[in-house]
Formats: C-alpha cells, sequence, structure tokens
C-alpha cells in the first residue's frame, strides 16, 4: 500500500507518454573520485558514481514530471548501496478552469520550512491574487520511494496568500505547520530489583508551528527592499527578522544594507527546548562599485552579535567576466581566518571550450589567543567541452593541502545531455 500512489502516477503518466506533446528533461552521469581514511595509517580511494535523471512529460494543460538520482560505489561494497533517490514525481494540472493549478505526487514547497512532501498542492490565481495549499506526507529519509505509513503524525500542511496590488510591490502571507513522526527505540534498564528488562521508550511527536510574512519592493534604477518575519505559534516568540535592500546611489553606486534578528528554531517537544539559549543579530553594510564595463568593486562589512560575545568578518573582492578575486577575513568568537582567492573562466571557439582554474590560500584558528595558525592551500582545474548542442562533458580535479589533509587529490567526471522532443 505504501507505494501504491506513486505507481498509479507512474502508470498514469506513462500512458500518457504516447500521446505527449513534448518530452523533455536531462540526463547526467559522473564519477566522482576522493580518498577516505580506514585507519590512522591506512587510507582508500573511492569511485562513486550518480545518474540524475529529469524528465518532463508535456500534452496540452497537464504534465508529469519527475527528478532522480541512482548512485552507488564503484570500487567498494556499502550496505547502503546501491541507493535510489526520488526527489520528484508527480502530476501537474495548469491553469484549470483559468484558475486553478494543481499538483500530486512527490514535490517541494518552496520556504524555510518546508522541503520535499507526498501529497497534493492547489494554487488558485485571480488577477492579482492567488491563494496555495498543500497537505501531504514528510518524505523518508533518503529520499526512498516509500509513504510514510503514520499520516496523522507525520505530515506538512500550510498555506500562502500573495498579491501584487502594487506596482513594484509583492506581499506574501504564510502558514505552515510540520509535524514529525515520534520515534521509539528499545533500550536495557533496571528494574526495582535491579534486574536489566528492555524497556520501550516513546517520545512525543516534535513539530514546527510559524506564521510568516514577507514583502518584496522594487523601482528600477533606484532602490530595492525585502523585508521578512516569521513568528514561531508553538514558543509564541518572534522567530526570526530580517530586511535588506540595496539603493542605486548613482548609476555607477550601490549602497547595500542587511539586518537580521535571529532566535534558534527548536522543534515543540524537543529537548532542546529546555536548554537556555541566546538570540543573534546580524548587521551588515557595503557597497558595489562598476568601474567600466568589465570590473566592479564589491566590499562588505558584517557584525554578528550573540549573547555574551560578537564576531565580525570582512570582504573585499573584484568581480568580472573574466572572473574574481576575493579576500574574506573572519575575527572574534567565530575564529580568525584571512582567505584569498583567485578564480577565472573564458569560453572558447564558441561556447565549445570553456577551461576553469583557480587557486586560493587560507590561514586560520579558533581563536585570536592560539599561537599557531593552520594553512590551507586549495587548486582547482577544470574544463567543459560542448561539442553538440545537447550535449557536455565536465573534467575537474581538486587539490587541497595542509596538516589535516595532506596531498588531498579529487576528480570528477560528468556528463550532460538535454533532450526537447515534439509529437
Amino acid at each position: 500500500m505504501k507505494r501504491l500512489i506513486f505507481v498509479f502516477i507512474l502508470l498514469i503518466g506513462f500512458s500518457s507518454i504516447s500521446t505527449a506533446q513534448n518530452l523533455n528533461g536531462r540526463f547526467t552521469s559522473a564519477v566522482y573520485s576522493y580518498e577516505r581514511a580506514t585507519s590512522l595509517y591506512e587510507s582508500e580511494t573511492n569511485l562513486r558514481n550518480f545518474n540524475i535523471l529529469s524528465l518532463n512529460v508535456n500534452k496540452d494543460q497537464f504534465s508529469l514530471k519527475t527528478r532522480m538520482n541512482f548512485e552507488t560505489d564503484l570500487s567498494a561494497s556499502y550496505d547502503n548501496d546501491p541507493r535510489l533517490r526520488l526527489y520528484n514525481l508527480y502530476l501537474e494540472g495548469r491553469n484549470l478552469f483559468n484558475i486553478a493549478t494543481v499538483k500530486v505526487g512527490r514535490q517541494s514547497i518552496i520556504n524555510s520550512f518546508g522541503g520535499l512532501y507526498d501529497g497534493v498542492n492547489l494554487k488558485f490565481k485571480y488577477s492579482d491574487y492567488s491563494l496555495t495549499t498543500y497537505f501531504g506526507g514528510n518524505v523518508p529519509a533518503y529520499q526512498k520511494f516509500e509513504l510514510t505509513d503514520d499520516l496523522k503524525e507525520d505530515y506538512i500542511m500550510g498555506a500562502k496568500f500573495s498579491t501584487w496590488f502594487m506596482d513594484g510591490l509583492k506581499l506574501n502571507l504564510n502558514y505552515v505547520r510540520k509535524n514529525f513522526k515520534p520515534l521509539e527505540y528499545e533500550t536495557m534498564r533496571l528494574d526495582q530489583d535491579f534486574h536489566p528488562i528492555t524497556y520501550l521508550v516513546r517520545k512525543n511527536s516534535q513539530q514546527y508551528q510559524f506564521v510568516s510574512a514577507d514583502a518584496h519592493y522594487y523601482q528600477k534604477n533606484e532602490f530595492n527592499v525585502d523585508a521578512k518575519i516569521d513568528y514561531d505559534l508553538n514558543f509564541k516568540v518572534l522567530s526570526k527578522f530580517q530586511i535588506g535592500g540595496k539603493i542605486y546611489a548613482t548609476d555607477k553606486l550601490g549602497v547595500n544594507l542587511f539586518y537580521n534578528y535571529r532566535e534558534p528554531r527548536i522543534a515543540y517537544n524537543s529537548i532542546f527546548s529546555v536548554f537556555n539559549y541566546g538570540n543573534s543579530q546580524e548587521i551588515e553594510a557595503g557597497v558595489d562599485y562598476k568601474i567600466n564595463k568589465l570590473f566592479t568593486a564589491v566590499c562588505k562589512f558584517a557584525n554578528v552579535e550573540y549573547e555574551d560575545d560578537n564576531s565580525a568578518r570582512l570582504y573585499a573582492g573584484l568581480n568580472s567576466k573574466y572572473g574574481n578575486i576575493s579576500y574574506r577575513k573572519t575575527f572574534g568568537v567565530a575564529g580568525e581566518l584571512d582567505a584569498v582567492s583567485i578564480y577565472t573562466a573564458k569560453t572558447l571557439l564558441d561556447g565549445m571550450l570553456t577551461p576553469s582554474v583557480g587557486i586560493s590560500y587560507t590561514s586560520y584558528k579558533l581563536s585570536e589567543d592560539e599561537e599557531d595558525s593552520n594553512n590551507l592551500v586549495s587548486l582547482l582545474a577544470g574544463v567543459n567541452i560542448r561539442p553538440w548542442k545537447k550535449f557536455s562533458f565536465d573534467l575537474q580535479g581538486q587539490y587541497t593541502d595542509n596538516e589535516i589533509y595532506k596531498n588531498d587529490f579529487r576528480f570528477l567526471l560528468k556528463i550532460n545531455h538535454w533532450f526537447n522532443t515534439n509529437f
């Protein structure tokens, strides 16, 4: 019964392929080589394979959409291999009766609390207003091809109201409730006579329940502002508030401002709710200056305040169509870090060849009181080859060297195939 809904969606979807108007998607196959330690003095080289399929079958206002990943290790045998991850598998009907869009199956909800779920999504749109509602079961770990076996305790539900009633202004109001199935396990305990017995531990279900609002306002060549607020209904506290924006002072100079207030996000009935914890506040300011058509300079500084301490970071960089060079520094309770990185890429032969190379040097220590710093050197070199419009090949090598990772070398080979067929 757990897979009947998926099987039903597949049957409907594949039976419609013969009458489909369009079939499109992408297939990617990649091999990733890395080294892992098996003991203090020994290590082994692993070769891991990833195969990703994105497929859309379209007919009129209806589509079957899916995205999945099949992965395994080619050099060793592991208990959890091979593994199939199913990220999307849903049927979609768009603009039904000129007002509704319906999705049924495994899909994602884009917000701070959602993720993947197996269920139904209904969106109604009229003029400058829209209302989206959704309900479904949480997806098992590793995106398994299974449904939750306890929908009453393991689900997500919510709604979103959006409006564009003013030119350049968009408002969203959200409600989400995400419930996690309680975990049960057996352990050994002592009875009143100090004899060992098997004891079943049952926990209460954990839950997130939030209301939120966000606003986006944009005036071309003048400024833009984004603001968001989250309120925790279970703990009855302000969970998050952030506001940021950019002022176009001139046609070359932009001023960026950002503020963020955040409480730690704790699930209701979680053991972590009994601990004392503090909030954090972050303020960041920066400028970007367009030197000419090729180069833009960026500089940002941020300060983060904790309950009893603070941390700060600095970023300065130069961006161009050829790549970028940047310097980063952090100091305070987050640790001491200095990092310089350079990256460049160039497209050649009308897009058929795009080589890239990058190098970075980082010096860091956990606190300013430490005498010695750890130094890290990283190298990156790769090339994208696209001899045909529908095929591309990626080769990339990564090298890292410091006290922990001595001469660490990794290699990636990836093949992409895009397809789009009309019937």
